[in-house]
């Protein structure tokens, strides 16, 4: 008897906890996110945490206001984002796991995850990361690894729902957006030189042909 009055309690539970669906919350102007319905706001000088339980993780969205100078080239933003994995490496020590780039509008974010193991066992940090001039935005869903198999839908739910306004554009990272190559003399120069053969072809051609014509 006890064991099915578990079982119901269990149940009982599981229903209550995936009826708490999740809901849009402005992390600012330009930013926003699905969070639990109950979620708690930590506003302190220049950070704003949003947190909340979900059905299966737990999440966290960290609006950091941004006082650094003014980026330059996109190898500047890939170097915040690997200094910040490596920060966040150094505090959990843990194992970082599917380092990869994404785009979030027309912006460019990092994700990746960070494996824990301590006490309280094998604990998964996914991580999506996206910065811009005036603010560092971190939002990350946390579980215990024995979930892994239950967490993909409300996990996708909540990353997938990150929207950024259309105001925002890849200058609002770094300055200098266009696309590397080669530069103005180099093109000069090949394109110039190209030209120089097509003329010498052209001129070797008509010049067959007219030593042909005269024999």
């Amino acid at each position: 008897m006890k064991k099915i009055i578990s079982i119901f309690s269990i149940l009982v539970f599981s229903v209550s906890a995936y009826s708490q669906g999740l809901k849009p919350v402005k992390i600012d102007s330009l930013v926003s996110v699905l969070m639990p319905v109950k979620y708690d706001v930590k506003d302190t000088a220049g950070q704003k945490i949003f947190t909340g339980n979900g059905n299966m993780g737990y999440m966290i969205v960290i609006r950091s206001a941004n006082n650094n100078p003014a980026l330059k080239k996109e190898k500047d933003l890939n170097k915040v984002f690997k200094e910040y994995i490596k920060k966040v490496h150094a505090q959990s020590a843990g194992s970082i796991m599917d380092s990869r780039d994404t785009t979030i509008g027309e912006l460019k974010a990092k994700v990746f995850g960070l494996e824990t193991n301590d006490q309280n066992g094998v604990e998964i940090r996914n991580f999506t990361v996206l910065y811009t001039k005036d603010a560092l935005y971190t939002f990350e869903y946390v579980y215990p690894a024995s979930r892994k198999d239950l967490v993909q839908k409300e996990n996708k739910a909540f990353f997938s729902s990150i929207n950024v306004s259309s105001t925002l554009h890849r200058t609002d990272q770094y300055t200098n957006t266009t696309p590397a190559g080669m530069s103005s003399t180099a093109r000069i120069a090949l394109f110039g030189g190209g030209g120089l053969v097509l003329l010498l072809a052209g001129y070797f051609i008509y010049r067959k042909k007219t030593e042909t014509a005269m024999s």
